[in-house]
């Protein structure tokens, strides 16, 4: 089966310009690039993560101290929203741990996670707290007398995300390709340009097989070289990017590879029949149909339609897109399908949708009833549990009328607000048009896909 996946790689990609002479992409290697290559430096070891504990808050560090090496890795991975690999759950999805235990971020700390207790990578983190690690680690080194690296000091000086599962991802690629030439060298005395910080959720990387364009935006065309762009770091110079091409069309033959997670509840087949009716005269339009014949258009609505959160339409100017485009990552312009002003977002593909909670590109509704419901979703509300919401597709949270006073930094982002900058949760009122039994149909339809 692996064999007939990679010939059709093969054939698809040699047109596009995408493999070198006679090389065939390699999807299962692709996979083993992510987890044991480090393209970014090291940040910390395994003494450092095997002594976190001694900074957390005393209730939860008194319960650490009393268990084994075993339980508070378990609670120092719950904590930070890391989930373990499904081929070894000792060893984090989100990160490379090599033979020395050198711990270094990779591509699953935003698109690797787990719903309903199962770790599927390719699945948008809505748990990986970036900020909540990157404080207690420097904490954890400073109380160990260990070094210091510039990942330590990243959230004293831009922001990490300001809820669990949520990053500032694409304003670290505008920084980082602000210090770069179009031929990626580092360019001297250049500075971050004003950038306007906002949160996002990463989409589902089994999309990616559907997309000619990527990114929410839909502004860059898809290809190997711009799933290099978040290894920009100082420390790898111009030619490490060319060095690692061949790894990167097999990370690309990999997301190409991936496939949608199964639904695992129950699926009342009468109900989800009629809402495949709702979903064909509403729905499809803008987000494809499914099925033996599936097609997606790829559909670009504008933001006076969508009405979704406009901050991070506006976090890229022109400017930023044209350099993008201009740029190694996208062959000097050569490659065609640049968009410089999308004027609005892409309406994503929706297979897997029942998975991929809390909704919106910036994460702001926590289930697909409150996505339907748009009068009935919460302003604020908070984590309840891990447990997956089957009744209303998504997250289980509590409702809350204000933001707890006194939380702890770690505990606040757990807590979503929907009146901060870039965390709105309204827009796509289109469901506002169906009738309470059309979008109970229409709910149980999208556990199908």
């Amino acid at each position: 089966m692996m064999e007939r996946i990679v010939a059709v790689f093969w054939l698809l990609l040699v047109p596009c310009g995408l493999v070198a002479d006679d090389r065939v992409p390699d999807p299962v290697a692709g996979y083993e690039h992510l987890i044991n290559t480090p393209y970014l430096p090291p940040y910390f070891d395994q003494e450092t993560f095997d002594n976190v504990w001694k900074v957390w808050p005393k209730p939860l560090r008194d319960r650490a101290e009393q268990a084994d090496a075993d339980t508070r890795r378990q609670m120092a991975f719950k904590r930070y929203g890391l989930t373990g690999r499904p081929e070894d759950p000792t060893k984090p999805l989100q990160y490379v741990v090599d033979q020395k235990g050198t711990w270094t971020l990779n591509c699953f700390s935003c698109h690797g996670g787990q719903v309903d207790g199962k770790t599927i990578p390719g699945l948008p983190n809505n748990r990986f707290d970036f900020a909540g690690i990157t404080d207690e680690i420097r904490l954890t080194k400073a109380l160990l007398g260990k070094k210091l690296v510039p990942t330590d000091f990243s959230s004293l000086v831009f922001p990490m995300g300001n809820n669990k599962g949520t990053t500032n991802a694409v304003n670290f690629g505008v920084a980082l390709l602000s210090l770069r030439d179009a031929e990626l060298n580092l360019v001297p005395g250049a500075s971050f340009p004003k950038m306007l910080h906002h949160d996002m959720e990463p989409p589902p990387w089994w999309h990616f097989a559907k997309k000619q364009n990527i990114y929410l935006d839909g502004f860059a065309p898809k290809g190997h070289r711009g799933l290099l762009q978040f290894t920009l770091v100082k420390e790898n110079k111009a030619q490490a990017f060319r060095d690692r091409e061949d790894d990167f069309r097999d990370v690309y033959a990999y997301l190409s590879s991936l496939e949608t997670p199964k639904y695992p509840g129950p699926i009342d087949q009468a109900k989800a029949d009629q809402g495949r009716m709702v979903f064909h005269n509403h729905c499809s339009e803008c987000h494809g149909t499914y099925g033996d014949k599936p097609e997606y258009p790829e559909r670009m609505v504008s933001i006076d339609v969508v009405k979704t959160d406009r901050a991070r339409l506006d976090s890229l100017t022109p400017e930023h897109r044209q350099g993008y485009g201009q740029s190694w990552f996208n062959t000097y312009g050569e490659q065609p399908g640049l968009i410089a002003d999308p004027g609005g977002y892409v309406a994503p593909p929706l297979d897997g949708v029942w998975a991929s909670a809390p909704y919106l590109h910036n994460g702001s509704v926590p289930t697909l009833w409150h996505l339907l419901n748009e009068g009935q979703r919460p302003k604020i509300w908070r984590w309840k549990s891990l447990d997956y919401d089957h009744q209303r597709m998504g997250i289980s949270v509590d409702v809350l009328d204000e933001v707890p006073s006194g939380l702890s930094a770690i505990d606040r982002r757990e807590v979503f607000d929907t009146s901060r900058f870039g965390k709105s949760a309204a827009g796509h009122d289109f469901p506002n048009a169906l009738n309470d039994q059309e979008k109970e149909d229409l709910l149980e339809y999208l556990k199908t896909l």
